[in-house]
């Protein structure tokens, strides 16, 4: 797969990448350590943090982070996203999803491996619309080198007009649990308890809370637990909704930043106060647990925001100062 451009941040790099139908974009990051950025008491994770400030890397062989596109764009026009700007959803190729990690490994062909490769479908797209996710997973499990030990994730805004969502989310489901032996994650963008300001959100396109677990028909996660996450913007988060749908066995909560994306500052979206600390999350984390919830909180440091490593394009005309084309 070429590379059209190779952009250096803090943490990694962002590639924009020519796929079969396009260009895509994807990430190869390196990761703090969870001694430095996240709080979990259910880890073992249970101080206060202070400010996350950028920091050396964990060794790649330790943890490696690639994201990958699973759209050519976006068609949920999410309130707090930019990717819908560069165009409609249109699905990558299976050879696209697959070439796009291997691209990523060998990006660093002196590392010869990692005890956690984590491969996100997190990127461009909403990957429950592309059915070779599940395909090129499987194909991962069975041609990557086993000496890089995978931990595919599935993100998803769970849109309700895709007639296959529920084949695709128990698919994966059976993947992460009998394939991959646990050892792959499942994540749900909620990031609102209140189905008005989800409807905004999500510009209408996700299912309403109530429907989500008549799509889950009480799966049970082998390893990690399914992860609800909320980016924090001071919408509702209301435990006691929560524990109407979402079992505390089954399910752990994340919050993360709202992100400063150009959608997300235009439309006046946004974490309340210092989001490089702990503070803005600490009620909100504190609530959840009295309701029974294992709590994550990531704190990402203010050159991951600045250098647009989550939600936002390179694609797109990028506005961060700290990137350096290479």
């Amino acid at each position: 797969m070429k590379i059209i451009k190779n952009i250096e941040v803090p943490t990694g790099n962002i590639l924009i990448v020519k796929g079969e139908k396009g260009y895509l974009e994807m990430l190869s990051l390196g990761d703090y350590g969870k001694e430095h950025n996240l709080k979990c008491d259910a880890m073992g994770l249970n101080r206060e943090l202070s400010k996350v400030e950028h920091t050396k890397l964990m060794p790649l062989e330790d943890k490696w982070v690639i994201t990958i596109s699973t759209q050519y764009g976006c068609s949920m026009g999410c309130q707090f996203c930019d990717v819908s700007k560069v165009g409609k959803g249109i699905n990558a190729t299976y050879n696209d999803l697959i070439r796009q990690v291997l691209t990523g490994i060998k990006l660093h062909p002196e590392v010869e491996y990692s005890k956690r490769l984590n491969i996100h479908y997190a990127r461009m797209g909403e990957p429950t619309f592309n059915p070779f996710v599940l395909d090129a997973t499987k194909w991962l499990k069975t041609h990557i080198d086993p000496e890089y030990k995978i931990h595919p994730v599935v993100s998803t805004m769970l849109p309700k007009n895709n007639e296959w969502l529920k084949t695709f989310i128990h698919t994966w489901i059976r993947i992460k649990n009998r394939l991959l032996k646990g050892e792959a994650g499942l994540q749900f963008s909620i990031n609102s308890t209140n189905d008005k300001e989800r409807e905004l959100i999500f510009n209408k396109q996700a299912l309403p809370l109530e429907e989500i677990p008549k799509l889950m028909d009480e799966s049970i996660p082998n390893g990690r637990k399914f992860t609800l996450n909320f980016a924090i913007a001071n919408w509702e988060i209301d435990p006691d909704k929560l524990l109407k749908y979402f079992s505390p066995e089954d399910y752990i909560i994340k919050l993360t930043p709202m992100h400063k994306t150009i959608a997300a500052e235009k439309n006046n979206i946004k974490t309340t106060g210092d989001y490089t600390t702990y503070y803005p999350y600490k009620e909100i984390e504190e609530k959840l647990k009295s309701a029974g919830y294992d709590v994550l909180v990531f704190i990402a440091s203010k050159e991951e925001d600045e250098s647009r490593i989550t939600c936002g394009n390179a694609i797109l005309a990028d506005r961060a100062k700290t990137i350096k084309e290479v």
